[in-house]
């Protein structure tokens, strides 16, 4: 029997004004699971992840976490319900130290990590502690330094918007193994990406967006199978 779905959405449609961006996505994520939203840009994958934030806020349908309705939550409650987003634009604050970024979000959970455990999954940012702001991080560290930032919050299930774009293969391949080791430690990812390849090395499910639309899931072990399908889709 699989686990329980630790987050569930069901018939989400969201706007942005007048625009209608989502129509209807339904799918799961069940605890301890890194489940990848594939699709080019503008399909809305990154509007699903605002809407079950809580960031746009014209949305309806269903958006359950741990059995909780989150449809009408604002999005603080949304964050102290145990749910972070890294967003694309990583949202650094450039002003402030390495350190002084990661001390900055609330804690909004128990079970949060500490400095030491996030210096050792990106030991970049411990060399970069005391002396660098933000402005003068590279992208990759920049992209760490969000990672770390949400993983010090309590939060267990991890919203991640497109962490590999712009950034040299070695540092994917740092973000992955960061992915893969914070599912072990039992954290829930809910990962978009449009670099399959990159996603291939961590998802346990993909579900392909299109149109704000999802229009196919498969599991890991269907991959190859489902190869023609990504390429009509994705262009890969």
């Amino acid at each position: 029997m699989p686990e329980p779905a630790l987050l569930c959405v069901e018939g989400l449609q969201a706007w942005y004004g007048e625009s209608h961006v989502l129509h209807g996505v339904s799918f799961d994520v069940r605890a301890g699971e890194v489940v990848t939203l594939l699709g080019r840009n503008g399909a809305g994958k990154t509007t699903t992840l605002k809407s079950i934030m809580g960031i746009v806020t014209h949305r309806t349908g269903s958006v359950r976490f741990e059995g909780r309705e989150l449809i009408g939550c604002a999005s603080n409650e949304i964050a102290h319900a145990g749910i972070a987003l890294c967003p694309e634009e990583r949202g650094i604050f450039s002003s402030l130290s390495v350190e002084e970024n990661l001390l900055l979000p609330p804690v909004v959970k128990p079970g949060g990590l500490g400095l030491d455990r996030i210096f050792a999954l990106f030991p970049n940012l411990k060399e970069r502690l005391g002396s660098s702001q933000g402005t003068k991080l590279s992208g990759g560290e920049q992209q760490m330094l969000a990672i770390g930032r949400i993983l010090r919050t309590g939060a267990r299930l991890l919203l991640l918007d497109e962490p590999t774009e712009g950034l040299a293969p070695v540092i994917i391949q740092q973000i992955g193994r960061t992915i893969r080791a914070l599912k072990q430690e039992g954290f829930t990812i809910l990962l978009v990406e449009q670099n399959f390849r990159f996603a291939s090395t961590v998802a346990d499910r993909y579900f392909i967006m299109e149109h704000g639309r999802i229009v196919e899931g498969f599991v890991n072990s269907e991959l190859d199978a489902n190869v023609e399908k990504l390429h009509d889709y994705l262009g890969v």
